[in-house]
């Protein structure tokens, strides 16, 4: 076998080849491949940042329905807790109301006066106003008055008993007399 020797033109050029390559390289790394690499980086943590930010707009979104559909309850609610309360000065609509309530539920003779009104001091509540009622009923079995006071409140969402008051009769002792207080919320109208 036979050794060939590398002429000196031949040596200058493979050491210009591989300083030429050793070049390509280095420019090939820093200046293509060392941008792509931070571009792609970057990338990526704007990506986990953006997909943070879905998962917290899917969470909202969430919630906004929940708070879409609990606001449409809540305004037919208080459309509906509007219209409990009729037109006109609650002195002349209520006793006639309270009277014949209790006349549908076999009490008869039942009567009810305004004791005193004020509205409420709370700003969400400026629009309404407590009445105080006493409703007197001379003559009513214990039975009777307890079903039909759970009728009451039970029909009458505005208004809450806050007092009952039952005496017996002397003279009738299956009858007792009952005196009622009783708080309703109305709107000013």
């Amino acid at each position: 076998m036979k050794q060939s020797k590398l002429t000196k033109d031949q040596i200058q050029k493979l050491l210009l080849s591989v300083v030429g390559f050793i070049v390509l390289l280095y420019v090939y790394f820093t200046f293509f491949l060392g941008p792509l690499n931070r571009s792609r980086t970057s990338m990526l943590a704007k990506i986990d940042e953006l997909q943070a930010k879905i998962g917290s707009s899917k969470s909202e979104i969430t919630k906004a329905s929940s708070l879409e559909r609990q606001a449409g309850t809540a305004t037919t609610r208080f459309a509906d807790l509007q219209s409990l309360t009729p037109e006109g000065a609650p002195i002349a609509w209520f006793p006639p109301r309270v009277k014949t309530f209790f006349a549908n539920h076999g009490i008869d003779r039942a009567t009810a006066r305004l004791e005193s009104s004020a509205p409420f001091t709370e700003p969400e509540l400026a629009g309404w106003i407590r009445y105080n009622w006493s409703i007197d009923v001379p003559q009513v079995d214990f039975a009777s008055l307890g079903d039909s006071l759970a009728a009451l409140e039970n029909s009458e969402p505005l208004l809450a008993v806050t007092k009952l008051s039952i005496k017996a009769s002397a003279e009738l002792p299956q009858f007792q007399q009952a005196t009622i207080a009783a708080t309703a919320t109305l709107m000013k109208r």
